[in-house]
């Protein structure tokens, strides 16, 4: 027996496929394709637009809309976008409209104009396509003329055309409605319009009858909507719009009706692939943060109208910064696409699920109970665990945390219901991770994590405003009483006026990510005071939190910074705390050598505070060792205190390295730190910090 052929696999195109796909109609497309945003400025213009509207496209790109309109039109243009964007109320049919266009020679162009609106990374624009309809309008203009010479011509014309007789029986159809149906002329001729023409909605996928046989009995023309279909004769199917146009009689009913239409497959494919990618993540296919709120706020009304429950869950892959550090970025991508394929499967056919950004997803459950949602969420939770991730021969365990705050009502904003989700998702992380943690009223734990984001609002605001301020702590030679350098300590100023002290808000920006900013804000604002000359030749020593530290861009700042303002690397001391370092430890050493190299020096904070202190001093650069605070303060009253102070002094001066002690609160520890042998001492004792001018 002779094996039935396979058909050949649906052709899928991805992402980059995509892009390519809609660059190339972008570039051949005969239409003009314009992109404006919601005040008429033109924000992108296409090859074509130098043929139709003989403007070059970066000639048109800041201008307004109403360069290419004629003065007549303008006001009414102006007007019909105003009602359009206050009550979504169309003037006139976007989908096909008939209007003369200014040329860049100051010559009328007549041209069908078209219009979608869309939104692209939260930003409200339309495109609109031109195509340049001379040549139908001179063949429609010699039809009414002359019957031979208006065949003629209409033979030549790219668009399709074909005339019917009062009852709808074909007289005619040029070259292009021959290619376009499939059907020749004389095989056409005397049929009925029907036949050849099978005309279908998109959307219904109706066949559309009665278009005609309405032009006919209103004497009107009609349009050739945006969603209309010709069915070829051999079944391929095309993207049309075009135009009926009764023919009009001496009698009081038209003598039949020239129907126009043109591919424009390409024009609409490109308005479908715009659409679709400003909705969609191109790595996932999954729909995107804008797309994802959108629906949320058509749940959030139907709760309110209706009493329906919904949930939301907000989902975050546990540990995916290791599958990124540890292969790379291609590896995390592909992690990304199964645990989409995996999250997706899992899920309902009406369910959402979107990707919010990096490793962070969204799942709307509309109509479902709370306790049917917990069970969603319980089995995404498992799915996303099931699966065995592998990356050249290394696997990793896969995990997520899921958050999940239910609505059926009004009482929150979209917005409040994104966030709670995202907070009670980093609950069920601080829980533990790989856990389901659902919002309630009165939720202590998220609570504290609002509270914790608040802080980050406030800090953002500071910086923003230039609410952060500098003070500085001397540091003294405990043998010479000489200034070693200045430790810079953040404050903040609020909007009441009063000074808040750092550890208020530094542990909410370590858990935030905002530490990096908060740093590098620190370094620009000191080594701008050095270049001012205001400080002498003082040095300074600036703090690095344990996420600069992993930076990987904070070497490149720094060295950046110094040539810029000129200031000599060797008044920089950055202080960086043991638990930090070790936290960190190849990441720190790789930093410390590099900025070493440049003429800074490096303070290990904290020292003695971890667990294995000594262990690693070896494998870090510094030049200062600052023992713990917590060790000096009672250095006098506890001998173990005492014994600790002795011994990382001991082995600090052994590795060549000269020791501060922190917290020398009064005169008696100074003195004692003095006769142990400590090289430096900071503490209120000595002298308060104060505002760096």
């Amino acid at each position: 027996m002779t094996a039935t052929p396979h058909a050949p696999p649906p052709f899928r195109p991805d992402a980059r496929q995509i892009e390519k796909l809609y660059g190339a109609l972008w570039d051949t497309t005969t239409d003009a394709v314009l992109i404006l945003d919601v005040d008429s400025t033109i924000v992108s213009a296409n090859p074509a637009v130098r043929d139709v509207l003989g403007y070059r496209p970066e000639d048109l790109v800041g201008r307004n809309l109403e360069v290419l309109q004629h003065m007549r039109h303008r006001e009414a243009h102006r007007h019909g976008m105003r009602r359009y964007l206050e009550s979504g109320v169309r003037t006139l049919d976007w989908r096909s409209t008939e209007v003369p266009a200014i040329r860049a020679d100051g010559a009328e162009v007549p041209v069908d104009i078209s219009f979608a609106d869309i939104e692209m990374e939260g930003r409200r624009l339309f495109v609109g396509f031109f195509r340049d309809i001379s040549a139908r309008k001179r063949a429609e203009e010699a039809l009414w003329n002359e019957k031979e010479r208006a065949q003629t011509t209409l033979r030549s014309i790219a668009d399709g055309v074909v005339t019917v007789d009062c009852d709808g029986t074909i007289t005619f159809l040029n070259a292009a409605a021959e290619l376009l149906t499939g059907w020749h002329y004389d095989e056409a001729i005397a049929r009925n319009c029907g036949q050849v023409l099978h005309l279908v909605d998109e959307e219904s996928e109706a066949t559309v009858l009665d278009l005609v046989v309405r032009a006919l009995d209103s004497g009107e023309a009609l349009q050739l909507g945006d969603r209309s279909l010709l069915v070829r004769r051999d079944g391929e199917v095309f993207s049309i719009e075009g135009s009926i146009a009764p023919l009009a009689d001496r009698g009081p009913r038209p003598a039949g009706a020239v129907i126009a239409f043109r591919d424009v497959s390409p024009s609409r494919r490109m308005a479908a692939e715009i659409s679709y990618q400003a909705r969609h993540d191109p790595l996932t296919g999954l729909v995107n943060r804008n797309e994802f709120n959108r629906r949320l706020r058509a749940a959030l009304k139907s709760a309110t109208r209706q009493g329906l429950s919904h949930s939301l869950l907000y989902l975050d892959l546990d540990q995916f910064k290791v599958v990124n550090d540890t292969c790379g970025h291609m590896a995390g991508d592909e992690l990304l696409r199964q645990v989409s394929t995996v999250l997706r499967a899992a899920l309902g056919r009406t369910d959402v699920l979107a990707r919010l950004g990096g490793d962070e997803f969204g799942v709307l459950l509309e109509n479902s109970a709370p306790d049917v949602s917990r069970a969603t969420a319980g089995r995404l939770r498992r799915a996303a665990s099931d699966l065995a991730f592998s990356w050249e021969d290394k696997r990793f365990p896969v995990a997520v945390s899921i958050g999940q705050v239910d609505f059926s009502d009004g009482s929150m904003t979209p917005m409040e219901i994104l966030s709670t989700a995202d907070a009670a998702c980093y609950v069920a992380k601080d829980q533990g991770r790989n856990r389901v943690h659902v919002y309630r009223p009165q939720d202590e734990a998220l609570a504290r994590r609002h509270g914790e984001m608040e802080w980050i609002g406030r800090v953002n605001r500071a910086l923003e405003e230039g609410r952060l301020l500098l003070h500085a702590q001397p540091i003294y030679g405990l043998q010479d009483g000489h200034v070693l350098h200045h430790e810079v300590l953040l404050r903040m100023r609020d909007t009441d006026g009063t000074l808040v002290m750092p550890m208020a808000f530094i542990p909410a920006a370590e858990r935030y990510g905002l530490m990096p900013t908060l740093d590098r804000w620190v370094i620009g604002n000191v080594l701008a005071r050095l270049r001012a000359g205001t400080q002498a030749e003082q040095v300074f020593a600036v703090n690095l939190s344990g996420a600069s530290l992993a930076d990987e861009g904070l070497a490149v700042f720094v060295r950046e910074a110094f040539d810029a303002t000129g200031v000599d690397p060797a008044r920089i001391c950055f202080e960086i705390t043991e638990t930090a370092a070790i936290g960190n430890l190849a990441q720190a050493s790789a930093l410390m050598v590099e900025l070493k190299a440049l003429g800074c020096t490096f303070a290990l904070d904290d020292f003695g505070s971890g667990m294995s202190s000594f262990a690693y001093l070896k494998h870090l650069p510094v030049d200062y060792l600052k023992i713990d605070g917590a060790f000096v303060r009672d250095l006098l009253v506890d001998p173990i205190d005492q014994a600790m102070v002795e011994a990382i002094n001991h082995i600090g001066h052994m590795m060549g390295l000269r020791t501060i002690a922190e917290f020398a609160e009064d005169a008696a520890i100074v003195q004692r730190l003095r006769e142990i042998g400590v090289d430096y001492a900071q503490g209120y004792a000595l002298a308060r910090p104060a505002p760096l001018i």
